[in-house]
């Protein structure tokens, strides 16, 4: 399965099964502009773990192993996501500016393995 980034604040909607992986949503957008097929609450950090790393570069490897413990617990959930994209491209949106140290990072990886 194709997976790929977005922050979900591009002006470009790339074509696919469209996820918004935040736990919260994203400021100043519409439902009619995020343009979702679903938003995934259950799959993003948990809410103790994301006010931790605080989108810290300095704890990112730290947050990488901690957030992977959690996946781990929903690899369920993560199969069933990928059952509802089907053969779409799955499109997982977040809303960080910092593209390099953003949990969907480490989410698409722990995907690609499910």
């Amino acid at each position: 399965m194709n997976i790929i980034l977005q922050r979900i604040y591009d002006e470009e909607q790339k074509s696919g099964y469209r996820v918004l992986v935040d736990r919260i949503w994203a400021r100043g957008i519409t439902r009619e502009k995020a343009n979702l097929n679903e938003w995934c609450k259950e799959l993003a950090p948990s809410t103790e773990l994301r006010k931790w790393f605080s989108h810290d570069p300095k704890k990112w490897e730290s947050f990488r192993v901690k957030y992977k413990k959690e996946l781990a617990d929903r690899r369920d959930e993560a199969k069933e996501l990928l059952k509802r994209a089907g053969n779409k491209t799955l499109i997982l949106l977040y809303g960080a500016r910092d593209t390099e140290h953003t949990h969907a990072i480490v989410l698409k990886e722990f995907l690609e393995h499910v």
